[in-house]
This record gives structure tokens, sequence and C-alpha cells, in this order.
């Protein structure tokens, strides 16, 4: 069960990049954030998801808002990852799952943790505005790109 939900504050964080960089999300007030958990690195519906979101990432920027994916995976596997699909956004190594169970998505199974594939688009004041759940991983980046604009649009 998702516990951030929309109106919340998101809470703030801070992890490793796939880039050798540390992320803060409160470094991003002003700007809209999309922040997607997804379950693990190179796998098959977490690549069709990166994919997409790399496909769209450039409709992404040219309205500021800035991608940010998110697993339990380790800062290694996210730069195989990053590096082998080209992504030009940042992944984030969650390997204790302390965010994403801030945010409700933290599951177990088989003794592994992971992340609930969610995503979470949050306003320019740090507050969210939309939480995208239960759909496939190629529809996740459309529907955060018309959540941005939407965004976008409205603080402008």
């Amino acid at each position: 069960m998702v516990s951030v939900e929309t109106g919340f504050k998101a809470p703030d964080f801070e992890l490793p990049s796939h880039d050798g960089g540390r992320v803060r999300l409160s470094d991003f007030k002003g700007r809209v954030v999309v922040l997607y958990f997804y379950p693990r690195a190179m796998t098959p519906g977490c690549t069709r998801e990166g994919v997409r979101f790399n496909q769209l990432i450039d409709e992404f920027e040219r309205i500021g808002a800035v991608v940010l994916g998110v697993s339990t995976d380790t800062v290694d596997d996210n730069r195989r990852f990053a590096e082998r699909m080209g992504f030009k956004f940042r992944l984030l190594s969650d390997v204790d799952g302390r965010v994403a169970k801030a945010y409700g998505v933290l599951k177990e199974a088989g003794g592994e943790i992971y992340a609930e594939r969610v995503t979470f688009v949050i306003d320019s004041e740090g507050v969210v505005r939309a939480v995208i759940k239960g759909v496939s991983p190629e529809e996740h980046a459309e529907r955060a790109l018309r959540e941005a604009k939407r965004l976008s649009s409205s603080s402008s």
C-alpha cells in the first residue's frame, strides 16, 4: 500500500546515483520531479519502462521536469543498467529500502526486498500531485509526462 498520497509533502532523501554523485530530492525545489520506483535493473519490465522514460526525456526537460529512477539495486548494477541502455537521467540506489519504505512502496518476496513500480509526480514546492500505480511499464512514462506537463503549465 502506498503511504505517500496526492497532497502529501514528498519525503526528502539523499541517495547515491549511478553516475557517482549523490542526489537529494530537496535540491530540486522549484522544479517538477518525476520520481519513479522500479523493482529491478535489467529485468524486462524495468528495461521497457526505463527505455520509455529515456525516449521522452527531451520532453520532460523541455518543461523543466527532472526524472529520477529509484530501485534497491546497487550503484554498480544501476550504473551498468544506465550505461547499457544509454539512459540520460539518473538512477538512484536505495539498497536498504529506506526511501522505498518512506514512500510506502517497499515489497518483500523470497527473502529479497524491492520497490514496487510506482511513480510520484512532485510539484515545484515538494508536494506530491500525482501517484501513478497499477499500469504497465510502457504506460508509466506517458502518464508521468502528462502529469508533469499539467503541473508545469499550471505554475507558469
